[in-house]
């Protein structure tokens, strides 16, 4: 029992270092990460609460030798501070799992070895909802973290009614869209709503630009509406490119050659054109997500292989940006901007560059832009790809309930509507 508690210390005391890790991948050997719901690999990886192996991770190992990974998980209040709770308060069993099926790579060019898991698992369950921080991490060293992502587990007990309008402001209505919900929270016990509940909108499942902090419009009794014209307006952007990587044999539409001389594969991509001014061209895509599939392998998870992809952006005016620094971003690297998802200005060409190492599948991905002396502004679309009201998007709202007992944020509704039904 002091060995218990000792660790108990030890780890909250590790708490506020972890925190500045949500989506992010430390060790560079570590490619193809997918976390998502079990049996949907382009699904956001929310699952309600004691669903055991709802949630499936996947991902390669580049050195191409077998190694202790294992997993642990942080809870977080709504807005991804640490729960200020001992850690066997919010999980059942044990502190961390260690993950035992991996497959050493075939056929591909590029070796690695594959790991998977399905989890929650019964030994490791979380007991509590609300958001999540998994970590994988190296030898049964928390300090040696591989890489770490937000997963969601709710406990649904408010409704939530989701409708898309237009919005009225006359500058807006043919380049944004407006969302108004209403949460139902009858099977709660609110005695503060302000401090009580707490609402975050996503668009696509991005936590870049997530929408937080406002408060209902109007309570009727036991429902709150959410229908400020402000509150939850955004841009609509476009759909998203695409990048068919699911065989290095055959060229496919957006891809102008394949080296495959050399490991891994040269892939060079057409270049990418500023769409702001474009007139709007409706057509399937994944709404940002991503998947492994290779079209000559049988199982493409520990068969498939790895490409330097070569993107190019170019503006209409071929210059570039004075004061902007661009961005490509997707669910493959979670829509973070840094040294690995920028593109560099090429002066010779004219155009915006860089290259990414990407496994075999099919990707969404847009390019954006963020002040040069201002990094940590939001990213912006409106520039290299344009809005336009008619774009089909997700949007998702969550719910999160604080009882006048508790230390944390519960996780309590969450509902995703589609624009493209509703237009």
């Amino acid at each position: 029992m002091r060995i218990q508690k000792i660790f108990v210390v030890f780890f909250l005391f590790l708490c506020p270092i972890w925190i500045l890790a949500q989506d992010e991948t430390r060790m560079s050997n570590i490619k193809g990460i997918v976390l998502s719901k079990a049996g949907s690999p382009t699904s956001y990886p929310i699952v309600n609460l004691g669903n055991a192996g709802g949630l499936a991770l996947e991902f390669d190992d580049l050195d191409a030798n077998i190694k202790n990974y294992s997993y642990t998980y942080q809870l977080c209040n709504a807005d991804w501070t640490p729960a200020q709770l001992s850690y066997f308060d919010f999980i059942q069993g044990f502190t961390s799992n260690r993950i035992m099926t991996y497959k050493m790579s075939s056929i591909a060019a590029t070796k690695y070895t594959h790991y998977a898991l399905r989890f929650p698992e019964a030994n490791f369950m979380p007991t509590k909802s609300g958001n999540y921080i998994l970590k994988v991490f190296l030898d049964g060293d928390t300090s040696q973290l591989a890489f770490s992502r937000r997963i969601l587990i709710v406990d649904s007990k408010a409704d939530v009614n989701l409708a898309l309008q237009q919005p009225y402001d006359v500058q807006k209505m043919r380049t944004h869209q407006k969302i108004q919900f209403s949460v139902n929270t009858s099977a709660l016990q609110i005695v503060n709503p302000e401090q009580q509940i707490k609402v975050t909108m996503l668009k696509n499942y991005r936590w870049d630009v997530p929408i937080t902090g406002a408060q209902p419009s109007f309570i009727r009794g036991n429902t709150y509406e959410y229908n400020g014209e402000q509150n939850f307006t955004v841009p609509a952007g476009k759909e998203y490119r695409w990048l068919d990587l699911t065989s290095f044999r055959f060229v496919s539409d957006r891809i102008q050659n394949i080296d495959q001389n050399v490991t891994p594969f040269q892939v060079y991509a057409m270049t990418d054109r500023e769409r702001l001014n474009t007139e709007y061209l409706p057509y399937q895509d994944y709404n940002g997500a991503f998947f492994i599939k290779a079209s000559e392998q049988i199982t493409p998870s520990f068969q498939g292989d790895y490409g330097m992809v070569h993107f190019v952006y170019q503006n209409n005016d071929q210059k570039a940006f004075p004061d902007q620094n661009v961005y490509i971003v997707g669910q493959f690297n979670n829509y973070v901007c840094d040294a690995n998802s920028q593109l560099r200005y090429n002066s010779d060409s004219n155009c915006y560059e860089t290259s990414i190492l990407l496994k075999q599948g099919y990707y969404n991905y847009i390019y954006v832009t963020k002040p040069i002396n201002n990094p940590n502004a939001p990213s912006n679309t409106s520039v290299t790809e344009g809005d336009y009201w008619e774009t089909e998007n997700d949007y998702t709202v969550l719910v999160y309930y604080r009882s006048l007992n508790n230390r944390y944020d519960e996780l309590v509704g969450v509902k995703t509507i589609n624009t493209r039904a509703k237009l």
